[in-house]
Order: C-alpha cells, then structure tokens, then sequence
C-alpha cells in the first residue's frame, strides 16, 4: 500500500507560519493518561520517561522531541492517544533538564546527542522485540545522527519530523525569521535559570542570558558545555545531513515545503541511502499538521507515522 503525502490544511490557516504558530496553541488537545518513570543516565544523571501502556507482545514506539518541548507537547499527545487506540506502549523522553525534571549534571542536550539516544534505545531493546522511533525537529536530527553512524540495529524502522538536518542553513535560515528566533533564545534562556543557581561557574552567564540569537546563545552556552570549539563546530558536527547515505534502517523523513523554519531545500539536497524514503508536502508548516474543523487537530502526522510502521510506502508525489 501507499501513503499519501497529499496534505491539506483548513482554509483559516493560510500559510506556514499560520499552521505553526497555531498548531501548539490552539488546535484540539489530546488526553492521554501517562505514566511516569525517573531514569538515571550512564554519567549518573536522569530524565523523565513518560509511558503509554500497551499490550505487552504489541510494538513500542520511543519518541524524541524538539527544542523547548516535552512529552506534553501536541504532537507528542497526538501520537500518544494514536498509540493508545492501537494498544501499543508508547516511550515518551524527556531530554535533559526537560518535562519539569531539573538535571544532576551541568549537560543538557543539543541536536546532535547521537549518544543519549544510543543508550536509551538500547535500554528499550531489552524490553521489547520491535521498537520503533520517531524524532521531532531538534530530536529528528539526533535520531538521523545516530542512525546515520550505523547504530541503529536495535530499530525496526524509524521516522523524522521537519529534522533540520543541516544546522548551519536551518541556523542562518531561522536568524532572517526574528519571530523564531527571539522564541526560540527566550525558551534556552528560561531553562537556564536552574543551570545558572547550580553551576555559577559554568559558563560567562552574562552571556547566556543576554544573547539575543542562536548563535550567540550556542557560543555562550551549547558549544563550551558540550565540548565544541563554537557554534559554528557545534552545528557543523552535529548535522546529520551527511550521514543519510549511510542509514541503513528503513526510515521516513518527513517535511513541509512551506516549513517556516526548516527550509525543505536544506534537506533534500543530502545524499540518501536506498532505506530512507521522503514525504514531502506541499503544507504543513513545522511539526504543524492541523486539520479538522475549528479549531483543528493534529491526528495527521501520528496516522502518516504509523502507516510507515505498517509498512505504507510514500506516493510517488513525496
């Protein structure tokens, strides 16, 4: 069977900023009920998993979500109450410092920890003979990272929502997009209060908190903690654009060609190997997918990451 990568939004959300901005403000909320686990990190560290409990002989899926966000997030409830009407058990990480779970350790989490994924899928696959994973936007890149170096066995397949697989165009293309970009500094530097009290010696603070841009906030603060030499190396090194060619677990990259703040162009220039396959609309905006009625819903992109993992290839269109 195909999927179909033919999506349309309602006609009160015009364009892709519309659809973005909407979707985890205003569409229809999911109610899922999850439960809650604390799990300690090879450093001796720990994060929030948040489960939905499924039939234990039907698959798990293990999501991994973006910048700012949580298990709470829309499209994370959305494939949430998803995995619930199937009966499958549902993974929902919390990176560091994240889902209201403050850190032991000075490292928090940046878009190309290849390794903190490693080891978490590598704790699912104990527990389960078929794992599925999906990453959103920032948790899309590191998804593709690592399976990218070849570490994916573990996997039965695996999808990518709006990953910016290029971080250093996605970087300079979000810098022209003011809107974003002051969201997205002010979100880092609202996290950072904890880090601040904690580890007063970490970084210059005063340049954390008063940076003004990505780059700016990357050099202050994601560069020096996480062992870059800068923003710029931090981006350059943390992209998974190059390692497409290498993925050898059978995956789906999904994106918008109206996506505000991951341009498609930047992702389908890499190289893909033979398992990658692409869905790419014509909208959508980033991780937006609103559909329905006012004021919309977002079961889109769960039925569209579910289809692949029945084994739904993409229509010729994507």
């Amino acid at each position: 069977m195909t999927l179909s990568c033919d999506f349309r939004p309602p006609f009160w959300l015009p364009n892709g900023d519309a659809e973005t901005l909407w979707a985890p403000f205003f569409s229809r909320s999911e109610r899922v009920p999850l439960r809650r686990e604390l799990w300690t990190t090879p450093d001796d560290d720990q994060i929030a998993v948040d489960w939905v409990d499924g039939d234990p002989q039907a698959p798990a899926v293990v999501l991994f979500h973006g910048l700012g966000s949580s298990s709470r997030g829309h499209y994370s409830l959305a494939l949430a109450a998803a995995l619930q009407a199937r009966r499958w058990t549902g993974c929902l990480v919390n990176f560091r410092g994240c889902g209201g779970l403050d850190n032991r350790k000075p490292r928090a989490y940046h878009a190309g920890d290849s390794d903190e994924i490693a080891w978490i899928v590598e704790r699912l696959q104990r527990s389960f003979s078929t794992l599925y994973a999906v990453g959103v936007s920032l948790g899309g890149n590191a998804l593709l990272k690592y399976l990218g170096e070849e570490r994916g066995d573990h996997l039965t397949a695996a999808v990518a929502v709006c990953a910016p697989v290029d971080l250093v165009a996605t970087a300079a293309h979000i810098a022209q997009r003011p809107l974003y970009e002051r969201y997205f500094v002010r979100t880092l530097q609202r996290q950072m209060g904890h880090y601040a009290s904690r580890y007063p010696d970490l970084v210059d603070w005063q340049a954390v908190h008063s940076a003004r841009t990505l780059r700016a906030f990357d050099d202050a603060f994601t560069a020096p903690v996480h062992g870059f030499r800068d923003a710029l190396s931090y981006w350059q090194q943390g992209s998974s654009g190059p390692g497409l060619a290498r993925v050898r677990v059978p995956t789906l990259l999904i994106n918008s060609r109206n996506d505000p703040i991951v341009p498609l162009a930047d992702v389908a220039k890499w190289q893909r190997s033979a398992a990658v396959q692409t869905c790419f609309t014509d909208r959508g905006g980033h991780v937006a997918y609103v559909q329905g009625s006012f004021p919309g819903h977002t079961r889109y992109l769960p039925q569209q990451i579910l289809r692949f993992f029945d084994g739904d290839t993409p229509d010729a269109k994507a």
